[in-house]
This record gives C-alpha cells, sequence and structure tokens, in this order.
C-alpha cells in the first residue's frame, strides 16, 4: 500500500467519523443563505424534514413570507436569521406559516406596518393553520400603522399545540391587540399554546377600545375551551386600555408573570375555569396602575402578590365584578364558584366587590369565597368599595392591618401593620403571616434578563422633558426655529431675557423640546405662520417663563399657538405651559391657544401659574371624536393656578362620547384659577366656560367666575366623578347639567 493510498484512506476514514458524528447532531441537508423572497419560496417549496432556511443579513423590504410546509418532531423545519437580530423586515412585511414542526427563530419586524390584519400569524389561509410549531427570538418593535385607529393584530395565534417564547413585542401604538388566541374554527380550540418567557414592553394609553396587550378569544368563542397556559412573561408599562390580558375563553392559566407599572389588570373578562396563580403585580404607586379583576364562573386567584397599585374601579387592585343576569355572551357574566384565596396586597389603594353593579349588572357573586388573604396597607385605610350585597362572598382567614375598615366584621384578623424589604427586593409581611396563608418564597417568578430576545435591548426610558443640554438661543427672526431643528430630544433652548424672536417659517416639535426664559424679563415669541408650533410623531413641547403674543400673526380665522399634526398621529404627546404670558390672539376670529386635529392624542396637557389674555378663539377643545365610540383625545388635563381674561371661547371643552367601558379618561384637575369674561362669544358653540362631556373624573376647585359663561356637565356611564369644590361665580350662571350625579362643596353665586 502506498503512502499515497494510506493518507487518503485516513482521510477517508476521517471522513467516515465526521460524518457519523454530524449524522448524531443530524446537521440539516439543506442549510443554504437566501437573499431574495423568490429564493426564500423556493426553498420552502422543496423543504424536507430538518431542513433550515436563513434568511441573509440585511434589510428585507416589503417581504411577504409565506411559510408552509410540514416537518416533525424530531426533524422540524427551522426558518431563521443568518445572525439573530440582524435581518430587519421593514416596509410592508409580514409572516404568515402553517403546516406542521416548524420554528422561526431570530427576525426582527420594524420601521414599517404589515398591510394585512397580522404581522406573525400562524396560519396562510382560513384552512391552512399552524401546529406543534414555534416562534421563538423574534422582535416587533413600533411596527404601527400610520393610521391610528386602522386595526390589526401584531401576533396571532392558531391552529393547535404552538409555542410563542422568549420574544420582544413593544411599542404597539395603533389600535388592535398585540398578541391574540384565535378561536374562530375547531381546528384552533382546546389548542393548548403555550406563551411564555416574552417580554411585553411598553405601549402608551389608546385611548379607545382594542389597546389590549394579550387577549385569549373572543366574545363569540368565549364559552369554548382554548387551555392555553401563559408563564413566565414580563408585562412592562401596557397601558393600552384597561385589559392588560383579556380572557375571553375558559380553561387557560396565567402563572408566574409579572406585570410592571401597568395601566390596567388581568380580566377574567369571558370564559370559565381560568387560574391566576403566582403572578406580581408591581405598581409602584404610578397612577393608575391595577392587578385582577374576575368576572364569570370557576375562577381561581391564588398566591398572587400586588404591590403599589392606586387604579380605581375596574382597575382596582383586586376587583369583583356584578354580573348580567341570563347575559348575553358579550356581556358580563354572573361571579360563581370563584375562589380568590393566598393573595398579598401590599400599599395597595382599592379593592372593589360587586363593581359595576347597576341595573343591568344586577346579578350578585355567589358561593364565591376570599380566604387567607394578606391585606397591609396604610396608603387608604378604606380600601374595600362595596357596590351591591355580598352576601354571596365569604371571608375567612383573612389578616388586614389595623386601622383598615373591612367590608364586614367576620372573616378578616387585625395585625401590626409591618413590612420589610426580604432579599428579594420586595416589600412583604412577617414570614409567619405568610406562612399562615399558604404563600411559599416572596420572589419574582422570571426576571427581565430571562425574557424577549437576548440579542434585544428591553431598555426603554419614557420620553422626559429637561433630560437633555441647555442651548443659548440668540434673539432674531427664525433663529430658534434653527435650534429646534438641531437639538436633541430632551434639550432645554434658554432664550435671552427680554429678547424677541419672530418666526416667518413653520417649526416642526418631532422630539421633546423646552423654550424657556432664564431669570430675567421674559423672552417674546411672535411667528407669521397660522400655527407658532406643530406637534408631530414623537414631539413634546414645554414652554415657561415666556411672552407669546399673536401680533405678528396672519391676518385670517383659525390661528394658534400649537397645533396637532393634521394627520393621524400614532405617538402620544405632552404639552406643558408654566408660568408663561399669552396675549393678543386676536388678530382675527377663532385663534386658539391649542387646536387638535382628530386621531391625535395627548397623554398630558397642563397649564399652570399662566395669564392669558385677549382671545378670540379657545384655550383647549379636544372634541375631534364625536363619533360616540368611546374614544377620546386627551387622558389628563391640568389647569392650576391661572388667570384667563376676555377669552370667547371655553378655555376647556373636553368631550368622550359612548358608552364604552374600555378606558378611563378623560382625568381633570382644576384649581386656583380666574376666569374674567370667558365663553361669551358668539362663536362660542358650547355656551359655556368650561364644558365636560362624558370626562370620567373631575375634579374643580379654589376658582372663581366673573362675569363669565356657566361651567357645562354632561355625566355619561362608567360612574364618573365631578367634584366642584370652593368655586365663586359672580355674574355668572349657575353649573349647567344634564343630571345631578356629581357633588358640589362650598360653591357660591353672586350678582
Amino acid at each position: 500500500m502506498t503512502v499515497k493510498t494510506k493518507i487518503l484512506r485516513s482521510l477517508l476514514a476521517a471522513i467516515v467519523l465526521c460524518s457519523w458524528a454530524v449524522g448524531c447532531n443530524k446537521q440539516p441537508e439543506n442549510n443554504d443563505v437566501v437573499s431574495t423572497v423568490a429564493e426564500f419560496e423556493a426553498k420552502v417549496k422543496q423543504a424536507q424534514p430538518g431542513d433550515v432556511i436563513t434568511l441573509a443579513n440585511g434589510k428585507w423590504t416589503d417581504a411577504e413570507l409565506i411559510f408552509s410546509a410540514k416537518g416533525t418532531a424530531e426533524k422540524p423545519i427551522t426558518l431563521t436569521a443568518e445572525e439573530k437580530g440582524k435581518v430587519i423586515l421593514e416596509g410592508n412585511s409580514y409572516l404568515n406559516l402553517s403546516g406542521e414542526y416548524l420554528e422561526v427563530s431570530g427576525l426582527v419586524f420594524k420601521n414599517g406596518f404589515t398591510p394585512t390584519s397580522n404581522v406573525i400569524s400562524f396560519r396562510t389561509s382560513k384552512d391552512k393553520l399552524a401546529n406543534n410549531s414555534r416562534v421563538t427570538e423574534c422582535v416587533i418593535d413600533s411596527y404601527n400603522n400610520p393610521e391610528r385607529f386602522d386595526s390589526d393584530i401584531w401576533v396571532a395565534m392558531y391552529g393547535k399545540n404552538n409555542r410563542f417564547d422568549h420574544n420582544t413585542l413593544v411599542g404597539k401604538m395603533n389600535q388592535g391587540v398585540t398578541m391574540a388566541v384565535r378561536m374562530n374554527t375547531e381546528e384552533s380550540r382546546d389548542n393548548k399554546h403555550i406563551i411564555e418567557y416574552n417580554y411585553f414592553g411598553p405601549n402608551p394609553i389608546l385611548g379607545s377600545n382594542g389597546g389590549e396587550t394579550l387577549r385569549i378569544g373572543t366574545s363569540h368563542y368565549s364559552r369554548k375551551f382554548s387551555n392555553t397556559l401563559v408563564q413566565n412573561n414580563l408585562f412592562d408599562r401596557c397601558n393600552g386600555e384597561h385589559e392588560i390580558i383579556s380572557n375571553k375563553s375558559c380553561g387557560n392559566v396565567f402563572k408566574s408573570n409579572v406585570f410592571i407599572e401597568c395601566q390596567g389588570t388581568l380580566t377574567m373578562r369571558h370564559g370559565t375555569n381560568t387560574l391566576v396563580e403566582n403572578n406580581y403585580f408591581l405598581g409602584n404607586r404610578k397612577p393608575n396602575t391595577g392587578g385582577i379583576r374576575v368576572i364569570n364562573e370557576t375562577q381561581t386567584v391564588r398566591n398572587n402578590y400586588c404591590y403599589g397599585l392606586t387604579g380605581h374601579r375596574f382597575r382596582g387592585a383586586l376587583v369583583v365584578m356584578n354580573g348580567v343576569p341570563n347575559s348575553p355572551i358579550n356581556r358580563y357574566n354572573q361571579v360563581i364558584d370563584s375562589k380568590i384565596e393566598g393573595n398579598i396586597l401590599v400599599d395597595c389603594d382599592y379593592i372593589q366587590l360587586c363593581a359595576g353593579a347597576d341595573e343591568e349588572r344586577s346579578a350578585k357573586p355567589e358561593n364565591t369565597v376570599i380566604n387567607s388573604n394578606i391585606f397591609m396597607s396604610q396608603t387608604n385605610l378604606t380600601p374595600f368599595t362595596v357596590y351591591d350585597d355580598i352576601s354571596g362572598i365569604s371571608f375567612a382567614g383573612n389578616y388586614i392591618n389595623k386601622g383598615a375598615a373591612t367590608p364586614i366584621k367576620d372573616g378578616f384578623e387585625e395585625v401590626e401593620y409591618k413590612l420589610i424589604s426580604n432579599g428579594n427586593g420586595l416589600l412583604i409581611p412577617s414570614g409567619e403571616l405568610t406562612e399562615k396563608i399558604g404563600f411559599k418564597e416572596i420572589a419574582l417568578p422570571v426576571t427581565r434578563e430571562e425574557v424577549g430576545a437576548g440579542y434585544y435591548p428591553k431598555d426603554f426610558p419614557e420620553p422626559k422633558f429637561r433630560a437633555g443640554k441647555n442651548i443659548k438661543i440668540e434673539p432674531g427672526q427664525n433663529t430658534l426655529l434653527e435650534a429646534i431643528k438641531s437639538a436633541s430630544g430632551g434639550d432645554v433652548l434658554e432664550l435671552q431675557a427680554g429678547g424677541e424672536y419672530l418666526q416667518t417659517k413653520d417649526v416642526v416639535i418631532d422630539k421633546p423640546i423646552t423654550i424657556r426664559t432664564g431669570n430675567g424679563e421674559r423672552a417674546k415669541l411672535l411667528s407669521q405662520k397660522a400655527s407658532f408650533f406643530k406637534i408631530e410623531n414623537g414631539g413634546m413641547l414645554e414652554l415657561d417663563n415666556l411672552l407669546i403674543d399673536g401680533a405678528e400673526s396672519p391676518d385670517q380665522p383659525g390661528n394658534n399657538v400649537v397645533s396637532t399634526s393634521r394627520y393621524s398621529m400614532t405617538h402620544n404627546y405632552q404639552l406643558f405651559v408654566r408660568n408663561c404670558e399669552v396675549v393678543d390672539l386676536d388678530v382675527n376670529h377663532t385663534f386658539d391657544f391649542l387646536k387638535v386635529y382628530k386621531n391625535t392624542f395627548a397623554d398630558t396637557v397642563l397649564i399652570e401659574n399662566t395669564n392669558m389674555t385677549n382671545i378670540t378663539g379657545s384655550v383647549l377643545s379636544f372634541d375631534k371624536e364625536v363619533e360616540d365610540l368611546g374614544i377620546y383625545n386627551v387622558e389628563n388635563v391640568v389647569i392650576n393656578n391661572n388667570t384667563f381674561r376676555d377669552v370667547e371661547g371655553a378655555v376647556a371643552n373636553i368631550y368622550r362620547g359612548g358608552t364604552d367601558e374600555s378606558t378611563f379618561g378623560p382625568i381633570v384637575r382644576m384649581s386656583g384659577n380666574q376666569f374674567d369674561n370667558v365663553g361669551n362669544g358668539k362663536r362660542n358653540k358650547v355656551g359655556a366656560s368650561i364644558k365636560f362631556h362624558g370626562v370620567q373624573n373631575a375634579i374643580v376647585e379654589n376658582s372663581k367666575w366673573f362675569g363669565s359663561a356657566p361651567l357645562t356637565l354632561h355625566l355619561t356611564n362608567g360612574e364618573p366623578v365631578t367634584i366642584i369644590k370652593d368655586c365663586e361665580m359672580k355674574a355668572t350662571g349657575k353649573i349647567v347639567a344634564n343630571n345631578q350625579e356629581y357633588s358640589t362643596e362650598n360653591i357660591t353665586y353672586t350678582n
């Protein structure tokens, strides 16, 4: 045997050995990298069990990926990225999958929106569904339709036995559920899906129904069993509407999830036999944060931990609803045979029993127990609100801190208010108490590091004013405009004391910007355009210590100081006005301070320590959503310590129509204001100095009216809280209201 032959045989043996080793690992035969949709489609047609289809790194624009194939349990067919996180599907891209034993991983959807109803769908047609398939380590980031109320669902699960895990879904801003389990055919019921270790990142208040983060089922199929398991997920600032999770089917389990500062609840909206266990709700005393809402039969809520939840009514820390007798499938089924046991509520403000009780929702809870829970709070010593007869709820073995009121005498034992911070960073009662209720170690069941796509960041700070640089701006023509163009989000543009700043071009605000005068005489702002400032997507504006003068504005009706985009905005905005003087918005009629357009939404508008004089329009009119569908234009309005003089329109006209109960705004706080000759203009269609239509929570106090149009209230559904107190109304009409479901205290009227 020659040396050459020996070498060849040795090489052959090595190849055989290597092939055997590779065979043990089952390296796929078809693992080519594809660079176009056409190449992808060709590979899918040829795909055999065990194959891997790899998308090349880079941007895939308008990529319609239809992944339909059949693998096996031992040899799934995989669609993945050349490098996880480096395949960016943008424009009008989407992914549909159907077949058996498929796996998708490593894809990122951003910089666009789906042209269909879903970004990722577990079906390719009505009758071609995915079963036994998995989507993992994928990302959908701010992939929003530019029309705020054009609805889509980012992830739609169909079929059976599918798994959705370690994905990141963040920034859903247009209408539509972030993720939904669909049950519209028998092939998608009793599905046994698993949804776990996902990061559901921040999404803003929608101001409408249809902003749930996760929905399982719909009312139409709510009496069918889904048997979906939702575990070890993290919900971070999910604020779309008051149902963070909307359970609308039977047999589902929500276990070991963490909710951080979410303005809403895990809601058992429809369906029976739900288990809610070992979840952690951390409100951290942020406004409107909620916990668990119980509706329907045979529900179990046990061993959950709630901290610092402040939400009221349907967003309470624990809410037990009244139902509708013989309820239609889309309303509220009575709470029957349900158990709320072994839960810990620390510094939570509201526990609501028989919530929603009214003429329709008159079916009180029956055969339901609230046993062995710990209620430990000094933030509200009357935490229980009882709206109806609670004789159908029994209480036993509960602990509550001394000084706090209970709904009934029996079933509660008073203990000292005593909390410690445990090694897991959580405030907890004594170990002896937790042992008595059967609560094991108090620790977050899942961490931020364990959820979501590992390659993608989970740091999504809220945009803020004054988080950037301080930049001094010289007076002159368009100097402010040029500074805004080059500024970064969060920058403070400091104007020269007494300086004059004239704008002759449109000034677009598309990032958080503060404009202020430092110490000394206020800088003067003038504009030769219809709007001083236009807020577009991403924009937030703070005006501080400025003189805003309408003297240079064009001689035409409809001018304004600040306007939103004329077009639909998916990003919510904020407007803060502090320590300003606003004068002579009167060059023509209907000169408003703020002009908003349809399909725009403000998280907060604040006006404080400001004087506004001689205005032919209105100050704030949030009245563009008039279809009465529960949609509105602003969540929070704060107007404190201001003087409004000679304003022809209303200072605040806030409208929320319809009877939808999926949201709880607007919320208004007004204190320490003076209204002098306000609301008397002939073009003031509302005939009021202030008008609230459908406002859900309003307090007006310590204010004075002189020769002004009245305060007008139109109170609608949702148990609105409206308080008017410590106010003086001179030569001003009495409060006008459609009913008497508001409270007044110390209101004086004089001529």
